[in-house]
């Protein structure tokens, strides 16, 4: 009889751990929320700080480091980022970098140039006939080494000027420098 009553509560017992099991009612440590891991086409919000190699800091997302790097602007609000994953809204670098992060992991990213804004191309640099600028006054010149943006709203480093051409640099500022991001992984949604 004692045989018997053992039996039933042995089967009893492995069918209510068979149930929790196959429900995936069980605790596996961390399982949850920040186990979820960051994969393309996941929209993120991550904390950073772009650094070159020299330590410089050159952008970030916390005013605390944007005043301390003398980069702070008043008015522009500093939030984390918030991107899709593998979408190319952020540098190739940036976007590989956060694949597999976790809820509040944070990291360090190295990223070369070839996964940042190039390499500095010399024949990026380019002499534009001043008469092709359509200036009405020639004293609205730009200055060698102020930056001026095209109605694309891009911008260029004005190399030098004479009295018939303006040299333009058109590589991004950051081309041919490795970046240093130092990066806080706040939310997957």
């Amino acid at each position: 009889m004692n045989t018997r009553k053992e039996s039933v509560f042995f089967i009893a017992i492995l069918l209510l751990v068979s149930t929790i099991f196959v429900s995936g009612c069980t605790d596996n440590g961390s399982k949850g929320e920040n186990s979820k891991t960051v994969k393309s086409g996941d929209m993120i919000q991550v904390d950073y700080t772009g650094k070159l190699e020299n330590g410089t800091v050159f952008d970030t997302s916390r005013e605390d480091v944007a005043k301390q790097a003398g980069l702070y602007i008043d008015g522009r609000k500093y939030v984390p980022i918030t991107f899709v994953v593998g979408s190319g809204q952020v540098i190739q670098g940036f976007d590989e970098g956060v694949l597999g992060m976790k809820i509040g992991e944070e990291k360090t990213l190295r990223i070369p140039p070839e996964k940042a804004y190039g390499k500095y191309e010399e024949t990026r640099i380019l002499a534009i006939p001043i008469k092709e600028l359509n200036l009405t006054n020639h004293s609205e010149l730009p200055e060698a080494g102020q930056t001026i943006r095209d109605v694309n709203g891009n911008q260029f480093k004005v190399k030098a000027v004479n009295n018939t051409h303006i040299t333009i640099d058109t590589n991004h500022e950051l081309a041919g420098k490795t970046l240093i991001f130092d990066i806080k992984l706040i939310s997957i949604e």
